[in-house]
């Protein structure tokens, strides 16, 4: 009920290209949002996910997070999480695009889970460097057979608590932050503290992407105080997602936009 009231609420702010008067955000818009073709991987990651939705196996699940709203248990097939826990393929190539559009150097992709949201973070240009945190080590092994599988050899896995391991491995980066997605923790305090963590390591030229920033209570007001921070320039609302800049000439500026 939460999540239908809140996609109410952003309906009716929500627009689309018409009126768009920032340059910058309608040709991220036009190009990436609303782009409707297809990339070359899209098809074996496709396939991957089909494998994963299909396996037989079950593993035990260590969930570090706010949970899940499914109320899974320890022990769980491979194919309910690939089904629940793993990003649909829409939004997955929607980051696709973002980093074939951006071209980042470093992505720090905070949750693997199966590793398919990974891979199309690692596809869009094989010469970039992308880190992904995973806390539980059974969901750590699956992802990393489907990097084997789809022969992505530019992925670092990061295993245990983001507590523990993020800031550790931020300091040995030696490298900017140029892209981050977080969708490791749906609870405010572990969100804002991850943000403050990588907030440290960005340049004005960075993309921060939360995940289900409408998912709770806690996550968007974890979103609106993110927001508000005096770093943050612009932001985009695309309702599963929302996108951070901070792009120093750019006049602080929100926009709520429909996919």
């Amino acid at each position: 009920m939460f999540q239908l009231l809140a996609y109410l609420r952003f309906w009716l702010r929500s627009g689309n290209a018409h009126g768009l008067h920032s340059p910058f955000v309608f040709g991220l818009y036009t190009s990436v949002v609303r782009h409707k073709g297809q990339y070359g991987p899209y098809a074996s990651i496709e396939e991957r996910r089909r494998q994963l939705l299909a396996s037989p196996a079950s593993i035990s699940v260590t969930d570090l997070g706010a949970g899940s709203h499914t109320g899974a248990g320890r022990q769980r097939r491979v194919a309910d999480i690939a089904r629940t826990a793993a990003k649909p393929p829409k939004l997955a190539q929607l980051l696709f695009r973002l980093v074939n559009y951006l071209r980042p150097a470093t992505v720090l992709e905070l949750g693997t889970s199966l590793g398919l949201t990974t891979a199309y973070l690692a596809a869009a240009d094989s010469r970039h460097r992308v880190v992904t945190f995973e806390g539980c080590p059974n969901v750590a092994a699956m992802a990393r057979e489907t990097f084997a599988v789809l022969h992505l050899g530019n992925i670092e896995v990061v295993e245990g608590n983001l507590d523990h391991t993020l800031a550790p491995t931020l300091a040995a980066l030696n490298a900017p932050v140029d892209f981050a997605f977080f969708d490791g923790n749906h609870r405010y305090e572990p969100t804002l503290r991850y943000f403050e963590q990588c907030l440290a390591h960005r340049t004005d030229e960075s993309v921060f992407v939360f995940d289900d920033i409408h998912w709770s209570e806690d996550m968007e007001r974890a979103w609106e105080t993110i927001k508000a921070h005096p770093d943050v320039r612009l932001t985009v609302d695309l309702f599963y997602i929302g996108l951070v800049f901070f792009r120093k000439n750019q006049p602080k500026q929100h926009f709520w936009l429909r996919t």
